[in-house]
């Protein structure tokens, strides 16, 4: 098998035919086998009956059906870990990213043997000026703080070799931040532009808070760096402490109330940093299963 596409699929009832055409369409001609690897992440749609149906079809088909919505994270991670494919590719089924592209992802792969991955980024970004804000401001906290190097506004839109496909899969941390996975394994990658095209019907399952969620999950799987913030913040407060106490006692003055305020919401914002590292790691230690899958369809 030469290629595999990882397709996560939640609530996407509306494109996934169109995305299965799509695909028939561009590889038709081309001279390589591939695969469909279709994770129906808990949809409450029809999403599940529509992938039933291209079974049928002439195209090899695998669908993984998990028992409830587990995340985009979790169907990338059993779509790596379903996929056949010398070279895999995780691509998103609402067309805003083209199978086209992908075609010129595996030539660079068959062309340069040292290129292990090929991953696309947004080459023009069309979307409002204050999520282009939040994204550019969160690659240059993760980028300044972890050690892990984040590609601004590269995507999960990418084609791997098996070999880091092995790689990326032995990694089985519950709380999954794939961007950072791809680039903590290493391998060599190429980052090419790509346009992004409009969704063909719905709308995007992430807002902005989910982001924000996302991004947090992000730095916080990838550095201990927060956690040394309450011993620096307790030096500079002694360190400041001092003069005003030397100050309160010359003036009479006193600014206890502030300072109690200042001091107490520090703390809190502190334990608040250390509770979401150590939820992080009770929900870890449980060892309950990354996702769970209820049925698995295959034609071939």
């Amino acid at each position: 098998m030469k290629l595999s596409l990882v397709v996560p699929c939640y609530n996407e009832e509306g494109n996934i035919a169109l995305f299965y055409k799509a695909v028939a369409d561009t590889f038709e001609g081309h001279d390589f086998d591939y695969e469909i690897v279709f994770v129906n992440d808990g949809s409450t749609d029809g999403t599940l009956n529509v992938l039933k149906k291209l079974v049928t079809g002439p195209a090899a088909i695998k669908i993984i059906s998990f028992s409830r919505n587990f995340g985009k994270e979790a169907a990338m991670l059993a779509g790596l870990e379903n996929a056949d494919g010398e070279y895999v590719t995780v691509i998103d089924a609402d067309l805003q990213q083209h199978p086209s592209v992908v075609l010129d992802m595996i030539e660079k792969l068959d062309v340069n043997p040292e290129i292990d991955c090929v991953a696309a980024y947004q080459g023009e970004r069309n979307e409002d000026a204050k999520m282009s804000f939040f994204k550019d401001a969160f690659y240059k906290v993760v980028n300044l703080i972890t050690d892990t190097e984040f590609v601004s506004g590269a995507s999960d839109f990418r084609t791997f070799r098996r070999p880091m496909v092995d790689s990326i899969v032995k990694m089985k941390e519950y709380f999954r931040f794939s961007k950072g996975i791809f680039s903590w394994v290493g391998y060599n990658t190429e980052y090419i532009p790509y346009t992004v095209n409009k969704r063909a019907n719905g709308e995007s399952k992430w807002s902005f808070f989910k982001l924000f969620r996302y991004a947090l999950d992000g730095i916080e799987s990838f550095t201990t760096r927060p956690l040394r913030l309450s011993l620096w913040l307790g030096i500079l407060f002694i360190i400041i402490s001092l003069p005003l106490f030397v100050i309160s006692l010359a003036t009479g003055k006193s600014a206890a109330v502030s300072a109690v305020f200042f001091v107490g919401g520090t703390i809190l914002g502190c334990m608040g940093i250390l509770g979401e590292y150590l939820a992080k790691t009770y929900i870890q230690g449980k060892g309950r299963p990354i996702y769970i899958v209820k049925e698995k369809i295959s034609n071939r």
